[in-house]
């Protein structure tokens, strides 16, 4: 790599933004979803993270939403004798084996200039949240693909009722959003679509996963005619063992058409001495057969390490989650949206040569 080829910025923090709630505190700023739109201005949706404090001592709070119109909160308490155990994303384990979360995430959008380094706009009240039912406990991880005229964003919701399942919903501005349902049910996340039909199919990859583990959570590509019911489902890509992403893999940004294939970036999870590294890997699919893998970042060298302080160093440290990309508007370079330790929105600005020439090609 020389010195160029890639360049990173720490772009939007939690203190960038104002809490819901006067008692609330912002504990993240991640993951966003990014698309560039008609005045080649740059909307990123960010998942806000935000934790609920407890009025009543020794106990968590979990906040749940009850209403569809307003951001309204009902709050469960439990004390520490009701909790089984903690897990590494702040989850908290019920003696009864449910989960909850003693946190919840909506979408807050920003506008960033044409070259894709500035912010021009914040939105400091939610732009996009949980519903009863769908997402009580929340929206994360969101993506937005520009398909003919219209924007579709998929994104994870969190309920008691349908667990963590992902759904669609449709714009005609990136700002106003009809929401059209479930697509892919629990537990089924990282779903991206590609932003045009091949052989008259919609096209998205997902990653499913089981409580059976009888192989590592892999990407899996999908098939529609309508957006929103998928089949022909198929395991694309799987973690390979000994490598920086052994221990899971996931889609990261929709897939960006180029002359040489659909370019995608992903996320790979390295799981090592009891610690898990998130880096950022690019594979390359066929223009017209996207179940043909071109070329793979190698086995040894993934796109993206965890370098910098903000990406190792966080609400959950060693994290680079890539989750949209945008071109350059000359072309030269891949602008890459990221979650950076769980906490924080990053940009790594990538030449595009730089990334093609980083896979391994197939013989």
């Amino acid at each position: 790599m020389k010195e160029g080829d890639i360049y990173s910025k720490l772009l939007i923090k939690p203190l960038d933004f104002e809490p819901s709630f006067k008692d609330w505190k912002v504990i993240g700023t991640l993951n966003p979803a990014a698309v560039r739109m008609n005045d080649d201005r740059i909307s990123l949706y960010i998942r806000v993270a935000e934790q609920a404090v407890s009025k009543e001592k020794g106990k968590m709070v979990c906040p749940i939403i009850i209403s569809e119109n307003s951001l309204k909160m009902e709050y469960h308490h439990f004390n520490k004798e009701d909790i089984m155990k903690k897990g590494e994303k702040g989850e908290i384990y019920l003696k009864s084996g449910i989960c909850r979360l003693p946190h919840i995430s909506h979408f807050r959008r920003a506008i960033i200039d044409n070259d894709g380094e500035y912010i021009e706009y914040l939105d400091h009240r939610p732009a996009f949240t949980g519903i009863p039912g769908e997402s009580d406990f929340g929206v994360e991880d969101p993506r937005i693909t520009k398909i003919g005229n219209k924007y579709f964003m998929t994104y994870v919701g969190v309920s008691e009722k349908q667990g963590v399942s992902t759904y669609l919903a449709v714009s005609k501005d990136c700002i106003k959003w009809k929401r059209l349902g479930l697509i892919f049910r629990e537990q089924n996340k990282d779903v991206v679509l590609f932003p045009e039909r091949i052989k008259g199919k919609y096209v998205a990859l997902n990653r499913p996963e089981t409580l059976f583990s009888f192989s590592k959570p892999g990407i899996w590509i999908s098939y529609s005619k309508d957006l929103m019911y998928w089949g022909n489902d198929k395991s694309l890509m799987k973690p390979r063992n000994k490598t920086w992403e052994n221990d899971r893999i996931g889609g990261g940004a929709p897939p960006i058409k180029t002359k040489e294939g659909w370019l995608v970036i992903y996320h790979g999870v390295k799981y090592y001495s009891n610690k898990r590294t998130y880096s950022v890997g690019a594979v390359l699919l066929d223009l017209k057969n996207p179940e043909k893998i071109i070329a793979r970042s190698p086995l040894n060298n993934p796109l993206i390490i965890p370098k910098e302080e903000y990406d190792k160093h966080g609400y959950i440290s060693n994290v680079i989650f890539p989750s949209g990309a945008v071109k350059s508007l000359d072309g030269n370079y891949l602008l890459i949206y990221c979650g950076g330790a769980d906490s924080v929105t990053t940009l790594k600005k990538v030449k595009m040569n730089y990334i093609f020439n980083s896979m391994e090609y197939s013989k």
